[in-house]
């Protein structure tokens, strides 16, 4: 599994009612990718409520497209939900709040398994370059069980007292220097990470403008709150026919060393991770043929 298969990663409280008809694919058949949330999503004196909402929906979770990932609250959740009938059918974890200190915990309840895990950067090491050089380091020697670094936009901004407003991009607020910081820091060692939710709803303009943004800076993949940010997300995953054409001809066996294509210059030895990346992104996605993106009305009930 690749992280660019993910798309937008649907957020649903272990609580919510129609858990079942969602893991088998049936209530948002369009969904990618779900994560079933046990942490802040979830009030503590409702965690047992979404625990046994969980363990009922893997006991009845049918094989389906959906890569269904879980975020437990804690370890000792995350042990409960290890223990649960059904639980090899999720692809994987996506563990909150990791840092050098816990990751070993993580970890260790882990060991024995192959599951994948989604780390979320989401405390004040972020704003340590050494604490994220250590959890790096970490990271590297179960490089072939992450599958992507999740950067928690809100969690972030809560520790500087802030949260965003409408209309007002992550790159506009102190989390676009983060999300610099934090791309530098992994992405050249081979870590994806994916981008911080939009937490307004009804204002797809700003969405699409943050999408836009996320990939300049080499994110790939956004968590969704609602359905219907999902569409909006994935429909600006598609590769323009311009950079396909351009990655196809950077790829090509018989490629010149430097040569012009339109008005930009391409030269293989510099460009190829570029163009594969545009490959893939086309083998999921298709190519955008400039159809208008889709601004779905979905009842989230």
């Amino acid at each position: 599994m690749q992280a660019l298969e993910l798309g937008a990663s649907l957020y649903v409280p272990g609580t919510h009612a129609q858990l079942q008809a969602i893991v088998n694919g049936e209530k948002y058949p369009f969904l990618r990718s779900v994560i079933l949330c046990t942490e802040d999503a979830v009030l503590p004196q409702h965690l047992p409520e979404a625990l046994h909402n969980i363990s009922q929906a893997l006991k009845g979770m049918r094989e389906s497209h959906l890569k269904v990932f879980i975020r437990p609250r804690n370890i000792p959740v995350l042990q409960t939900l290890l223990d649960m009938e059904g639980i090899e059918q999720v692809q994987g974890f996506v563990l909150p709040k990791v840092e050098p200190q816990n990751l070993p915990l993580w970890m260790g309840t882990l060991k024995g398994t192959s599951f994948h895990i989604m780390p979320t950067l989401e405390t004040r090491i972020v704003f340590d370059r050494g604490a994220l050089d250590e959890l790096r380091s970490m990271l590297l020697a179960q490089q072939h069980r992450v599958l992507s670094l999740r950067i928690g936009g809100n969690d972030l901004l809560s520790l500087l007292n802030m949260r965003r407003s409408r209309g007002v991009s992550a790159y506009q607020t102190p989390l676009g220097a983060l999300i610099n910081q934090l791309v530098l820091q992994f992405k050249p060692y081979g870590f994806n990470l994916s981008a911080p939710v939009y937490d307004f709803t009804d204002d797809p303009e700003t969405l699409i403008q943050e999408t836009r943004m996320d990939l300049q800076s080499g994110l790939f993949g956004k968590t969704a709150i609602h359905p219907s940010q999902v569409p909006v997300i994935e429909s600006l995953y598609r590769v323009s026919g311009v950079d396909l054409e351009m990655a196809q001809a950077i790829l090509a066996p018989d490629a010149p060393a430097v040569f012009k294509l339109g008005d930009a210059m391409c030269e293989p030895a510099t460009h190829s991770n570029w163009a594969h990346q545009m490959m893939d992104r086309f083998q999921v996605y298709g190519v955008d043929l400039g159809a208008p993106i889709p601004l779905l009305a979905v009842n989230n009930g």
